[in-house]
């Protein structure tokens, strides 16, 4: 196995620059991983493949504003910082831009409005690459609304007008670095029609991190160190889905992070349970080859090449599969990326 394996040729005009609205107005390429069948449809049309007593388990983390601008205390000069885990109470793993960003280093948050002093940040450690430990003199969440911007992904150019676009509907757990993007295609009405029908909804949480979207960029995946995301299945939503899978239901996991924190969960079940409630860091890396003990169908949207996303979805219906709906998709002129169009693979 090889990353060029997972690489597609995608034009830059197939990248949606902008959501679509209403939510559930995207498009919808359903994919049968048994037969190859492939059918359009409409998002809001999905309930036409849920059968009742199936279980949509959707990520309930919200995005924080997690983008920083700042600059050197001593010189003046600009640095920008994206959050990307939480430490501790004072202190974050951060993405830094700039020059000169060394251990010791102390910077002056930009914050708009505050007339108060704002909280001092220093750079405490060094890690791979461009990563820093970064500690401010007191927490940062109550600053974030003045000193923090949506940190959208670098392949969207469009200024989004209405941050809460990027939010899911159900999102009330902050702590991403970016959206889990499957489940933005949910309105409020379509969850209450699903729920008419007999399809059930749980929540787990995972805090998304950038690394989930970047690029492999070894030539081996197997070398690509995955780095460890929060996430939590709590002993009710555990419970839910013992019950399902006992009676026959259906797991269908919206995004591949819901997929990653299920499949965590299970990687902890005793004989008999398809999940035990957990909550930790998990740094569970799913390509082909993996077998799943928890998901039986998955909402997801178009993933970059090379990324561990399209080698999890890869691992589902398998990569010469998942290529080739890819093509279609792209001379059917879906949209792609996070605010692009969807598939159901079952």
């Amino acid at each position: 196995m090889n990353t060029s394996d997972f690489d597609y040729q995608l034009p830059p005009e197939f990248i949606a620059q902008t959501p679509l609205e209403p939510r559930d107005s995207s498009r919808l390429l359903v994919l049968d991983r048994q037969s190859g069948q492939i059918t359009h449809a409409i998002f809001r049309q999905i309930g036409q493949y849920l059968h009742p007593g199936d279980l949509l388990v959707v990520n309930e983390t919200r995005v924080i504003p997690a983008r920083l601008y700042a600059h050197k205390a001593d010189s003046g000069g600009k640095v920008e910082l994206l959050l990307l885990k939480k430490v501790d109470p004072l202190t974050w793993e951060a993405l830094v831009g700039g020059k000169g960003l060394h251990a010791g280093r102390k910077l002056r948050l930009e914050m708009s409005g505050a007339s108060d002093p704002v909280p001092a940040v220093e750079i405490v450690e060094a890690l791979e690459g461009s990563r820093r430990l970064v500690r401010f003199s007191e927490p940062l969440e109550p600053y974030l609304a003045l000193a923090g911007h949506v940190p959208l992904p670098p392949y969207i150019h469009t200024t989004l007008a209405d941050p809460e676009r990027y939010q899911t509907v159900y999102a009330t757990r902050p702590g991403s670095s970016a959206a889990p993007t499957a489940g933005l295609h949910f309105t409020p009405e379509l969850i209450r029609g699903l729920k008419a029908q007999g399809v059930s909804f749980a929540n787990v949480t995972l805090h998304v991190g950038l690394d989930t979207f970047a690029p492999v960029t070894e030539d081996d995946p197997l070398e690509h160190k995955i780095h460890t995301e929060w996430c939590q299945v709590s002993p009710e939503t555990a419970q839910v889905i013992n019950q399902t899978k006992q009676s026959g239901g259906r797991m269908v996991a919206v995004g591949t992070t819901s997929v990653r924190c299920l499949e965590s969960a299970a990687a902890h079940a005793p004989q008999g349970q398809t999940v035990v409630p957990f909550t930790g860091n998990t740094a569970l890396f799913i390509y082909p080859g993996y077998y799943f003990h928890a998901v039986d169908a998955m909402v997801t949207n178009f993933h970059l090449p090379r990324s561990t996303l399209i080698m999890l979805v890869s691992a589902f219906a398998g990569r010469e599969q998942i290529l080739s709906a890819y093509e279609t998709a792209k001379r059917e002129g879906y949209r792609f990326y996070s605010f692009g169009d969807a598939m159901l693979i079952l």
